[in-house]
């Protein structure tokens, strides 16, 4: 197999797990708003969603690409089920899951970190309809294991920007100060 240039930049080998879908026949617009829906959620709920849309009980929200498109019930605005492009995200998810557990992941705790989508190239149809061109999608996934944060780490990272929030106030104030005594200089 040729070697795939990665968008994601940062990989580390030990942590992560990472997988390709090249020239995919499904609709890179649809695949688009399909990866946006799904960065960064953990990769077991990833995969709910998808196969809850491939059941059509849950809507896929189009953001971008909207042009004539339907409202969907929920909190959702315009929607779609693209089945197609889902059932094959949802391969190349599993897969990504199967680099990962042989790495030796805990494939429970496995957050998306990176999925993307790029056009790939569209060759034309052959014969009778000569000009009419393939639908082909770049796909990539990257998942990291994720590790729980405990409580006390928490209240240490909530604790320290507070310190900085109240030193401007300060030179705010000592600000404001200089300028009532070059007021009152006057």
């Amino acid at each position: 197999m040729a070697s795939y240039n990665y968008a994601f930049q940062n990989f580390n080998e030990e942590l992560m797990a990472r997988a390709v879908g090249r020239d995919l026949g499904i609709s890179t617009k649809q695949s688009i708003e399909i990866c946006n829906y799904l960065r960064h959620r953990k990769l077991e709920q990833a995969k709910r969603l998808l196969e809850e849309v491939i059941g059509k009980k849950r809507a896929i929200p189009f953001k971008r690409f909207t042009n004539g498109l339907g409202h969907r019930s929920g909190k959702i605005a315009a929607g779609r089920y693209p089945l197609k492009a889902c059932t094959a995200i949802l391969k190349l998810l599993e897969s990504t899951e199967a680099n990962a557990q042989t790495k030796g992941l805990n494939t429970g705790e496995l957050e998306i970190i990176h999925i993307c989508a790029h056009r790939a190239s569209q060759p034309v149809h052959y014969g009778r309809h000569h000009g009419r061109e393939f639908k082909r999608t770049h796909v990539e996934v990257v998942v990291q294991e994720t590790v729980a944060k405990k409580k006390g780490e928490k209240q240490g990272k909530e604790a320290e920007p507070k310190e900085k929030e109240h030193a401007p106030k300060e030179k705010h104030a000592q600000k404001a100060k200089t300028k009532e005594g070059k007021e009152d200089k006057k």
